[in-house]
C-alpha cells in the first residue's frame, strides 16, 4: 500500500495571503470583476447610462431650490450653483462607492464560495466601478465650469487629483471595513446608509466652512476635528479648483486656517481606517464561504 502526499504549495488559504498587495498578482480578474459591474449595473434599464447624468441632476435642482434659493445661501455665496456642485460630486462618489464596497462580497457570494482568489479585488473593483460612474459628473461639471470662465492649470488639475485620491483611499479603507463585517451581520448595509447621511451634511456643500468657524470659534477643536475628515478636505480641494478661479477675489474665501494640518490629519485617518480596515477584512474572510 503506497501513501501519496499532496502538494499544498499550490494551493492558498483565506485569511493568510498579503492583502492588497495580492491585487497587483490578479490584475487580470480585477479587470473582469470591473467590466461585469459596469454591464449589470443598468442591465434592463431604459436610460441606461443617463441615470449617471438624471439622479446628480434631480438632486443638485433639489438643493439648490431648497437651500440655495428657500434659505437664501445663494445671496451670501459667489456663483453657488457652481461652489455647491463642486463639493457635491465629491460626496456623491464618496457616496456611491462605500454603498457598493459594503455590498461587494455578499453581492459575489457565488464567486466566493466556490473558489479562492483575494477578496479584495471584490471592493476594489466596486470602488473602481463607482469612480467610472462618477465620470460623468466629474465631465459636466467641467463644461459648466469652461462655460463660466474657468481654465485648467496645473494648481487646478493638481487640488483636484488630489481631492479624487483622498476620497477613493478613504472609501477603500471603510469599505474594507465595511464589506467584511456586512457578511456576518447585515446591519452594516443599514449602518452605510446613515454614514452616506451624514457625510452629504458634514462637509461644506450646501454651506461654508467660514460659516462653521464662525459658529465654533469658541471650541476650535471642533472646528478642527470638522476640517481634519478626508471628505471635507477633498470637497475645499474641489472648491478651490473649480469654483474660487472664477470669481472675484474679494469674493473667494481662501483656505481655512492651518488647512496644510487638516490635509495632513486627513491623510493619518485614510491610513488608520485603510490599516483597520484591512486587519478586520481579513479576520472576517476566513469564514467569507460559511456566512455566506
Amino acid at each position: 500500500m503506497t501513501t501519496s502526499t499532496l502538494d499544498k504549495s499550490a494551493f492558498d488559504t483565506p485569511g493568510t495571503g498579503r492583502g492588497l498587495l495580492d491585487v497587483f498578482k490578479y490584475r487580470y480578474l480585477l479587470r473582469l470583476l470591473i467590466g461585469k459591474g459596469s454591464s449589470l449595473r443598468y442591465r434592463n434599464s431604459v436610460l441606461g447610462w443617463l441615470w449617471s447624468y438624471v439622479r446628480p441632476t434631480v438632486q443638485f435642482l433639489v438643493y439648490f431650490l431648497i437651500v440655495g434659493e428657500i434659505l437664501g445661501v445663494r445671496r451670501s455665496v459667489e456663483s453657488f450653483p457652481i461652489y455647491m456642485f463642486s463639493g457635491l460630486v465629491v460626496v456623491n462618489l464618496f457616496n456611491e462607492a462605500i454603498g457598493a464596497t459594503t455590498r461587494s462580497i455578499v453581492d459575489n457570494k457565488a464567486l466566493v464560495r466556490k473558489i479562492y482568489l483575494p477578496r479584495e479585488l471584490f471592493p476594489i473593483a466596486a470602488v473602481v466601478g463607482s469612480f467610472i460612474h462618477f465620470l460623468p459628473q466629474l465631465a459636466v461639471l467641467i463644461i459648466v465650469c469652461v462655460l463660466f470662465g474657468w481654465l485648467p492649470t496645473f494648481a487646478s488639475v493638481g487640488m483636484m487629483l488630489a481631492g479624487l485620491l483622498l476620497v477613493l483611499t478613504f472609501v477603500l479603507g471603510v469599505g474594507l471595513l465595511f464589506s467584511a463585517i456586512n457578511v456576518r451581520f447585515r446591519d452594516a448595509q443599514n449602518f452605510i446608509e446613515i454614514i452616506r447621511t451624514i457625510a452629504t451634511w458634514s462637509s461644506p456643500i450646501m454651506y461654508t466652512w467660514v460659516m462653521v468657524y464662525d459658529r465654533a470659534h469658541h471650541l476650535p477643536w471642533v472646528f478642527e476635528v470638522y476640517m481634519s475628515n478626508p471628505i471635507t478636505v477633498a470637497v475645499e480641494l474641489f472648491h478651490e479648483a473649480f469654483w474660487a478661479p472664477i470669481v472675484p477675489v474679494d469674493k473667494q474665501m481662501g483656505w481655512p486656517p492651518e488647512f496644510g494640518w487638516n490635509i495632513l490629519a486627513g491623510v493619518l485617518v485614510i491610513v488608520v481606517v485603510t490599516l483597520i480596515g484591512q486587519l478586520v477584512f481579513r479576520r472576517f474572510e476566513r469564514t467569507f464561504a460559511q456566512d455566506l
